[in-house]
């Protein structure tokens, strides 16, 4: 980690994006989130394998 070789003083971690959303330039045709938006089905969230990545990442 980080903190332990740089000596830097790391308080927590954050997701780029936790949901897929709205792009200005490209609509929602891109997928940031960590979690599958399903915009045609009521909005149902599908974690995607960034999401257990970063889950057992926070576990460590």
């Amino acid at each position: 980690m980080g903190e332990n070789r740089d000596g830097a003083n790391v308080k927590g971690y954050f997701a780029w994006s936790l949901l897929d959303n709205f792009e200005w330039s490209s609509g929602y045709t891109v997928r940031f989130g960590i979690h599958y938006v399903d915009y045609k089905n009521g909005l149902k969230r599908h974690p995607k394998l960034s999401a257990h990545w970063f889950k057992n990442f926070l576990k460590k």
